[in-house]
């Protein structure tokens, strides 16, 4: 008989093997046991790989114009000291009538890649529904640009936005900043900084599949490394491309990762929502539940069976519908407040 493994080794009593998961909902197990077993985990030096990936190619202003229901033009906001410009886009309903809410979409991509289009296609869908503005910003990405430069580009274009909010025909009490992964990581620190600063106050914060946390450990972390389709290899990636070797260490600024801060009071009213089977659960659910113990209002979602981006990934699966239908009728309820 072979010798019983040791744990933290392959087969061990700690290895990912020996680990019991959540299932994945029924209509995505295929998908998400495909994709893990085709796609590694992200290296530092796959990084300039992952860019502009050939299969995900980026709508044109035509496509996001949508056959005239949007405007669509690139803004840039003024030269900082030390800091470019920073390009936003802009998508205006046509059919408003009267100055519209905005959603400041901050763009997933663990912060090392994708760009204001990315993502977009989801966010034009609520924004069509509830005749918002949609505006993109095109943050500047690690490594090349450390923190603090993508979440002060993000500070950049919310302070712009406010200043031509007149021209834009955009109510600048009604922006709800909003992302997904490591761009609702970026949304998230931006309403601690925006608070911190005494900055424009944002409506709400949409985060989805947020990416909080730099320290990497958390139970579902542990439990789903090597099983999720974003892992802790690829988080340590993402980590270290924003902070560097600071990353996992003490004093990381919470306007890098949110999870860090020590006071979640004054923010605005947040809707989170992650899946069941990604490493960001934990953290996720941490970070509303934090919020409630600050008198702050959080809704909460956790997909269950849901992996990282499986509503992007499969659009037409019910978990999706799911997820997509309590996005709006949070906005819904949070227009209307």
């Amino acid at each position: 008989m072979p010798p019983t493994p040791a744990p933290g080794t392959p087969g061990g009593q700690d290895s990912p093997a020996s680990r019991p998961v959540p299932p994945y909902d029924p209509e995505l197990a295929e998908f998400a046991h495909a994709f893990r077993a085709a796609w590694p985990s992200v290296t530092p030096a796959m990084i300039p790989l992952l860019r502009r990936p050939a299969a995900l190619p980026l709508p044109t202003d035509e496509e996001l114009a949508r056959g005239g229901a949007f405007t669509v033009e690139t803004r840039w906001t003024r030269e900082r000291a030390g800091a470019p410009s920073v390009p936003l886009l802009v998508c205006r309903p046509t059919a408003a009538k009267a100055p519209t809410a905005a959603l400041y979409h901050v763009h997933g991509g663990g912060l090392f890649a994708g760009e204001a289009r990315f993502d977009l296609g989801a966010f034009l869908d609520l924004a069509a529904e509830l005749t918002l503005t949609v505006i993109a910003v095109d943050y500047r990405l690690a490594p090349e640009a450390p923190h603090p430069g993508p979440v002060e580009d993000c500070y950049a274009g919310l302070l712009w936005i406010v200043e031509q909010a007149d021209e834009l025909g955009i109510d600048p009490a009604s922006i709800i900043v909003e992302g997904s992964s490591g761009g609702a990581g970026l949304a998230a620190g931006l309403t601690l900084l925006a608070r911190d600063r005494d900055g424009p106050a944002c409506r709400g914060q949409m985060l989805l599949s947020p990416m909080l946390d730099d320290r990497n450990g958390t139970p579902s972390a542990i439990q789903l490394d090597e099983v999720a389709l974003w892992d802790r290899t690829t988080n340590a990636t993402a980590w270290g491309a924003l902070l560097g070797d600071a990353s996992g260490g003490v004093g990381v600024s919470p306007y890098a990762a949110p999870a860090r801060a020590s006071d979640l009071s004054g923010l605005p009213p947040a809707f989170i929502d992650v899946g069941s089977v990604e490493i960001f659960r934990d953290e996720a659910i941490s970070y509303a539940t934090r919020i409630w113990q600050a008198g702050g209002a959080a809704e909460l979602h956790c997909w269950a069976g849901g992996f990282h981006g499986f509503d992007h990934a499969l659009p037409q699966a019910a978990l999706s519908r799911d997820a997509r239908s309590a996005r709006r009728g949070w906005l819904h309820r949070l227009l209307r407040a």
